[in-house]
């Protein structure tokens, strides 16, 4: 790279995440600087952007690790990068798709597409009304999420009633929150999508209990046939879980589907989640993520390192600038 490429800005959250990206642009002797969201402050009055590329790694379920506040300062900084001109990989209107469920469903609902049936709520007083209108088992997940974060399940009404009446039911940061049928997969199976430059890169299958909440491929360190994968591929906090992962090539529908997803929600890097309802047999997205965790190991599980494909576009988008 010449002395003279700008530098790329990554604002991140989690300590431990993007550490094979930070190897990968070292390893190249890319210009790059880190930029953590704890104790990030920017000024307002500012005319141009230390970084012409920013990529954008912040995280929803910041707010699990002390950073309720990391996430509502990183929507007005990414707008003001934008307003200097920056070139913002996974902005502001990716960033609102991120941080609110309710408006992934909305997305979903305007391009045709199948998802489950919720509720949106901001008093969980009102749940076993909403509920009424649903098919149990249902979920209640906070309109911030990640990470699995706060969600829980409830078989029953009387055991949905039962929470509410205890004041059990934690809709999260700011209050809001889905109420959503329980969409039984079919095989135990989910499938994760992941897009990079609003192109499919690769799909992987999952496989779960359906107890388990966090789907996080980074935290998913067992291949298909219960072998562990490279632990240093591992965040150091993952959990131990029983979750199992093989490549995967979806349909091309799909493909076609998530591509449409990722245009209309400005997200370049990113994932979308779809199961097939073991009822039905009927095709549901159910989640939208801007925050792009690859899978562990990549080499083993698909052949190829994702980051290292991820580092070939940052390259292209840094000549873009220069």
């Amino acid at each position: 790279m010449a002395q003279d490429t700008p530098t790329l800005g990554i604002y991140f959250e989690h300590p431990d995440w993007f550490r094979p990206l930070f190897a990968e642009l070292d390893r190249r002797g890319l210009p790059w600087d880190a930029i953590p969201a704890a104790g990030h402050s920017f000024d307002p009055a500012e005319r141009t952007p230390s970084h012409p590329v920013v990529l954008n790694r912040m995280s929803p379920s910041a707010w699990l690790r002390d950073g309720p506040s990391q996430i509502f300062h990183t929507t007005p900084w990414l707008e003001h990068l934008e307003g200097l001109g920056a070139r913002v990989i996974n902005g502001s209107r990716a960033w609102g798709f991120e941080v609110s469920k309710a408006a992934q469903l909305s997305l979903l609902r305007k391009l045709g597409l199948p998802f489950p049936p919720a509720r949106a709520i901001h008093d969980a007083s009102a749940l076993p009304a909403r509920a009424a209108e649903l098919r149990f088992p249902v979920v209640v997940k906070p309109n911030v999420g990640g990470s699995g974060a706060g969600v829980v399940r409830f078989d029953s009404p009387e055991a949905l009633a039962a929470a509410v009446a205890l004041g059990g039911i934690d809709l999260g940061i700011d209050g809001t929150g889905l109420i959503q049928e329980f969409i039984p997969a079919r095989d135990g199976r989910i499938v994760r999508v992941e897009v990079l430059n609003g192109r499919v890169l690769y799909a992987i299958r999952i496989y779960s209990s359906g107890d388990v909440f966090n789907l996080c491929p980074a935290d998913v360190c067992q291949g298909v046939d219960g072998a562990a994968l490279a632990r240093a591929a591992c965040p150091a906090d993952a959990p131990v879980n029983d979750l199992r992962v093989e490549a995967y090539t979806p349909p091309e529908s799909v493909t076609r589907d998530v591509e449409r997803i990722m245009a209309a929600a400005g997200i370049e890097v990113g994932g979308v989640e779809y199961l097939v309802d073991d009822r039905d047999g009927q095709l549901c997205y159910y989640d939208v993520n801007a925050l792009s965790n690859f899978v562990a190991d990549g080499e083993r599980v698909l052949g190829f390192d994702p980051f290292a494909r991820l580092v070939d576009w940052l390259e292209a988008e840094l000549r873009g600038v220069a």
